[in-house]
């Protein structure tokens, strides 16, 4: 069964009396850089919009929580925990989290040489954060400055 579900969020919305829910919409397109070498030569980051934190982190608050988590690539599936503000849509997640944040096919993939490394973390965040002013003056810069602090070549985004 399919969900549209930018529509079921709206129709929420407006069923709880709360003025319609504010999408994003960028002033320009994302900026673009191609990869500089083949992907079986790059280190690969990954960032999971789904919440993801490891056993012994502390879970997201929810509310407009901006803060990131660094989760060792070597992570067990067993370790792995979910806290989110679309908390019902995790169902799936935490049967199965390589379905919003792979890690064992990321690691197939670089023990099959498809892709040269994965890097020695990978983050998660919590996308359901209302302020898109945070994101842009908080998340997005810490996540930057974490990917370039692994020396990433590409990142991969799995968004929730």
């Amino acid at each position: 069964m399919s969900i549209n579900y930018m529509q079921a969020i709206r129709a929420r919305y407006e069923n709880l009396g709360y003025t319609p829910y504010r999408w994003f919409e960028a002033d320009s397109p994302p900026p673009w850089t191609a990869l500089t070498k083949p992907l079986a030569q790059s280190r690969l980051g990954l960032l999971s919009t789904s919440g993801a934190y490891a056993l012994g982190q502390s879970a997201y608050h929810y509310k407009d929580d901006v803060s990131v988590r660094a989760l060792p690539s070597t992570t067990a599936e067993a370790d792995l925990r979910f806290s989110h503000i679309t908390e019902n849509y995790l169902v799936d997640a935490r049967r199965d989290p390589n379905c919003i944040l792979p890690l064992a096919p990321l690691r197939t993939l670089r023990q099959q040489g498809v892709i040269g490394e994965l890097a020695d973390s990978v983050f998660s965040c919590m996308g359901g954060v209302y302020s898109q002013r945070r994101v842009r003056e908080e998340m997005a810069p810490a996540l930057l400055e974490a990917f370039r602090a692994q020396q990433v070549d590409c990142a991969l985004l799995v968004a929730m």
